[in-house]
């Protein structure tokens, strides 16, 4: 297999540390691939028409991409049960979509200010995308600890990459104020072999 990727991208990295919990890792080949919304990297377009990493190459079929549909690919492809089964299925993936709305609206602050030229930049929109990771951060405190303290799934990599991220580019904004739960949560989950071998270089 061939997974298109940049090491900045958090949703490559909840597939990279999915490889590595998995064991998965040798059976995949990095292509480095390079673009932003408003230049896509040419060679991405073949495999991923919206011209976004991730995008997974396959022998078995057509490339898929989205880092949800790429996990549940590999998840099964290893039979590792990451998404569990029964009523805690549904549990992981909406604890998995909270993760992804946080790095959506992550990503769309770091676009606002590295993409949008000043003079167009818009704080309230920049402000509103933040109350999302609030609001999220605060009901993955309070309501989805017995989640991330489980045994490992789907919900604890989505969380702890979109939690990366928000260190990664948005450390000043201060995600732990209030949440000491998750806080002392992601200290231990960020300590796993996984989630230091995929931290994104700076820059």
């Amino acid at each position: 297999m061939k997974l298109a990727f940049s090491p900045t991208s958090p949703y490559v990295r909840k597939i990279m540390v999915l490889l590595h919990e998995t064991g998965q890792l040798d059976d995949v080949t990095l292509e480095e691939q390079h673009g932003t919304p408003l230049a896509p990297a040419p060679g991405l377009l073949p495999q991923n028409p919206l011209g976004k990493v991730p995008a997974l190459e396959r022998a078995d079929g057509p490339a898929i991409y989205d880092s949800r549909v790429i996990c549940a690919y590999l998840d099964d492809r290893a039979k590792a049960g990451l998404y569990g089964s029964g009523a805690a299925h549904w549990d992981l993936l909406t604890l998995e979509a909270t993760a992804d709305g946080i790095l959506d609206a992550a990503l769309l602050m770091v676009y606002e200010t590295r993409l949008r030229p000043e003079e167009i930049r818009m704080d309230a929109w920049v402000e509103g995308q933040w109350g999302k990771i609030e609001r999220a951060c605060a009901a993955l405190n309070t309501r989805w600890m017995s989640q991330l303290s489980a045994p490992m799934n789907i919900g604890q990599i989505a969380v702890g990459c979109a939690l990366g991220y928000l260190d990664f580019r948005l450390d000043a904004r201060g995600w732990r104020k209030g949440n000491d739960a998750l806080a002392a949560w992601y200290e231990s989950f960020d300590s796993r072999p996984s989630m230091q071998a995929t931290v994104p270089p700076a820059g």
